[in-house]
């Protein structure tokens, strides 16, 4: 009889090509690329006078440095000079080694976590790299995804390998129903905050519990997407039929003969009953609220009706330090109401929380109102040009214009201060992404991650509120 397994050592076991001792050479079925961590892959390949292994077995698409407005006039319109060569090199990279490139002007074009399911090319089973650090997203649909540096994209390009340490294996449940306008966003945020950032640091994630399978593909990318932010390099769901229906018919899918032999190998991507977890962790539905970030990590979160914490609370002098660090810069007092604090601007989108859904339950609580007088901008940015389309057919774009909100191109765009949206220092951010770093919108700007519905719901009320 074989020996029990959970999902992360299945896919694993199904990618080795070589052990030795702790590390495994593992193939790669699917590397997404972009164009920040791919120009010196590409310049080390040609150095070498080395041809990528499997040309199939790439997708890019620029996203990162693209701009949300005035996209008619392509990579001419890009005022950044670095933005503008990157996604120039990208182009050339491309069209140099013959991989397939989602370029800036197509519709498919978006956020390189976002598009890579929506165009199929991310499926169960498959193991998926990519030179950024939220490619923990894909796990969603059954997949051994992880973010890799550039120097492993150049190895990948060329070999189609990669060498990887065994990871321990750690099963977080959530059981339960969540309240109408908690998400999977305050799900992963409630996580960070009881695990903390190191939480998940060595293992693999495997979400389980019926809250997780309760949650829409969406909601469980942006579980796996935050995963990341735990400590871990991968998160994980089970396949169910949930999953298969949503990678049926897409572009990159399998289908006829192909398709029924997948699906039959895709249910039996879940752990098996007695598999051992090094670590079990398990948490309530109706224990988890609406959450904001208050300092400059995710793990610093509260709830909504919560205040920012004191740091004479603090468990040690480790952790007082740094929410001493915290509050001196993002400018916060401790024990304010998390309610009272205004903001500046909003931003709806990033690889987190700009899909289909996200728009849908902003658009349901900005309608019929409008931003508060002191919101300098609220930006919404759908996940790909596709999202934005099916958003437009519903007539959500018009809820957010009519809302005051602005309505833009698909892109990162203010997730990350390297294109031109971007905050002014000392200006405070509602923000959909993930990341609440010092910086990490603009220099001296302050970040606090909220999921897509508490997002509209400040931007209306001019603070952080709840709907």
């Amino acid at each position: 009889m074989t020996q029990a397994q959970t999902l992360y050592d299945k896919l694993m076991n199904a990618h080795v090509v070589r052990e030795e001792k702790s590390t495994a050479l593992i193939y790669i079925d699917r590397q997404l690329i972009h164009e920040v961590t791919s120009p010196q892959a590409f310049e080390g390949l040609a150095m070498a006078g080395r041809k990528p292994w499997r040309l199939q077995a790439n997708l890019a698409v620029p996203d990162h440095n693209v701009p949300t407005t005035n996209r008619s006039s392509g990579v001419n319109g890009i005022t950044d000079p670095i933005s503008k060569l990157q996604i120039e090199t990208l182009d050339k990279n491309c069209k140099t080694f013959g991989i397939n490139e989602i370029p800036m002007n197509d519709i498919r074009q978006g956020i390189v976590h976002v598009v890579g399911p929506e165009q199929g090319a991310t499926l169960p089973g498959m193991s998926i790299v990519c030179g950024d650090s939220h490619t923990s997203t894909h796990g969603a649909l059954g997949a051994l995804a992880f973010g890799i540096g550039t120097s492993e994209v150049e190895h990948v390009l060329a070999t189609g390998c990669l060498w990887q340490s065994r990871s321990k294996n750690l099963k977080i449940e959530v059981n339960g129903e969540l309240d109408k306008y908690v998400s999977a966003k305050d799900v992963a945020l409630y996580i960070i905050g009881k695990i903390g950032t190191a939480g998940g640091t060595g293992y693999a994630i495997e979400f389980s519990g019926s809250t997780i399978e309760n949650l829409s593909i969406e909601g469980r990318m942006t579980l796996c997407n935050m995963a990341i932010e735990a400590g871990s390099r991968c998160g994980m769901i089970a396949v169910d039929d949930k999953t298969i229906d949503y990678v049926k018919g897409r572009a990159l899918s399998p289908a006829g003969k192909n398709w029924d032999k997948a699906v039959k190998y895709w249910h039996t991507l879940r752990s098996d009953d007695g598999a051992h977890f090094d670590k079990i962790l398990s948490f309530k539905a109706n224990d988890i609220k609406p959450q904001v970030t208050w300092g400059t990590s995710p793990e610093m979160v509260i709830a909504i009706d919560e205040v920012v914490p004191n740091p004479k609370n603090a468990k040690d002098e480790v952790q007082k330090t740094s929410w001493e660090n915290a509050l001196n810069y993002t400018h916060l007092k401790a024990d304010t109401k998390i309610s009272d604090i205004k903001i500046d601007k909003v931003f709806i989108g990033s690889c987190t929380n700009s899909r289909i859904e996200d728009l849908r339950i902003a658009a349901e609580v900005a309608k019929g109102k409008h931003i508060a007088s002191n919101i300098k901008l609220a930006l919404v940015v759908p996940g790909s040009g596709l999202i934005k389309k099916q958003a437009e057919d519903e007539g959500l774009d018009k809820i957010f214009i009519d809302s005051g909100f602005e309505w833009r191109e698909a892109g990162c765009s203010m997730c990350l201060a390297m294109n031109a949206d971007k905050l002014e220092a000392g200006e405070r951010c509602a923000s959909t992404s993930n990341r609440n770093f010092e910086g990490r919108q603009g220099q001296g700007s302050f970040t606090h991650l909220v999921s897509p519905a508490i997002a509209a719901a400040s931007a209306i009320a001019g603070h952080f509120s709840n709907v």
